[in-house]
C-alpha cells in the first residue's frame, strides 16, 4: 500500500474497527502522525513558544489522528488473529507498548482468520 492511499484509509475507516489491515497501512499511519507531530510540534514551539507537546496545533493534531491511529492498530491486531482488545496493553509501561509493537510488525495470518479476509491475497505463494 502506498503512503497516501495508507493515510486515505485510516482516515475513511476512521471508526472502523472490524476487518484487518496490513503492515503497510499500520506502518505509513505511524510514520504520518510521527511526522506531523513533529511538524506541529515545531510550529507551537515557534509560534506559541510552548513545549512541543503541549501546544494548541500539537494538540489538535493528535486528538483527529486519535480515533484513525486506534482503529488502524484494533485492525493490524486482527491481521495477527488477535483480539483488537489487546490493544489495552499501551496501560503497561514500556512492556505493553513493546508487545504491541512487536505484534504490529508481525506477518499477518495467511488467508483469511476470524476477523476477515486476508488484505493481501494475492502476494502469498504455496
Amino acid at each position: 500500500m502506498k503512503p497516501l492511499d495508507a493515510i486515505r484509509t485510516c482516515f475513511k475507516k476512521f471508526v472502523t474497527f472490524e476487518g484487518r489491515a496490513q503492515r503497510s497501512e499500520f506502518w505509513w499511519w505511524a510514520l504520518f502522525v510521527f511526522l506531523g507531530g513533529l511538524v506541529f510540534g515545531g510550529i507551537d514551539t515557534i509560534f506559541f513558544g510552548v513545549p512541543e507537546v503541549t501546544g494548541p496545533s500539537a494538540g489538535l493534531f493528535s486528538l483527529v489522528c486519535f480515533l484513525p491511529g486506534l482503529s488502524v492498530w484494533v485492525r493490524r491486531l486482527h491481521d495477527t488473529n488477535r483480539s483488537g482488545w489487546w490493544v489495552l496493553l499501551i496501560l503497561l509501561p514500556l512492556i505493553g507498548f513493546l508487545v504491541l509493537v512487536f505484534w504490529a510488525a508481525s506477518r499477518g495470518t495467511y488467508g483469511a482468520n476470524r476477523f476477515g479476509p486476508d488484505p493481501l491475497p494475492d502476494t502469498y505463494t504455496t
